[in-house]
């Protein structure tokens, strides 16, 4: 498994790995999707081969801030590492960044994941976060 800066954007691609992991809310506006990521700030892929399957992408200002705004594994996949690396790659790319952050399921497997990173639920530091969706 390679993890490497994803440069060019495959619409088909993208959607699929979207798709298999049931996240259809971007798959209606293709447009959008593809400024989102021409707008990003750190987008990562994981290759089997010449295969995409998997990526990172993240947004913010790389110096006060990072978002992790999606981290995706093709289900055949996951539970090899391929998340660990792709989250732990952008970790070290930021690690001077005051605040990572990143919105996920409220799951005990993606807290345990999450935590086994290192990184800390946000009500364990006495803070609230706010959302418009």
């Amino acid at each position: 498994m390679e993890i490497k800066s994803y440069t060019n954007f495959n619409l088909e691609e993208i959607i699929n790995l979207y798709r298999s992991v049931g996240w259809t809310n971007y798959l209606d506006r293709a447009d959008v999707l593809e400024r989102a990521f021409a707008s990003s700030l750190c987008i990562l892929g994981a290759y089997d081969g010449d295969k995409l399957v998997g990526f990172i992408r993240a947004v913010g200002d790389g110096q006060t801030i990072v978002f992790v705004q999606d981290i995706i594994v093709l289900p055949k996949y996951q539970r090899q590492g391929i998340g660990t690396q792709l989250l732990q790659a952008i970790m070290d790319k930021y690690q001077a960044v005051y605040q990572l952050e990143l919105l996920t399921d409220n799951t005990e497997k993606t807290k345990a994941f999450y935590r086994s990173l290192g990184l800390t639920a946000s009500d364990e530091l006495d803070c609230l976060a706010f959302i418009r969706m």
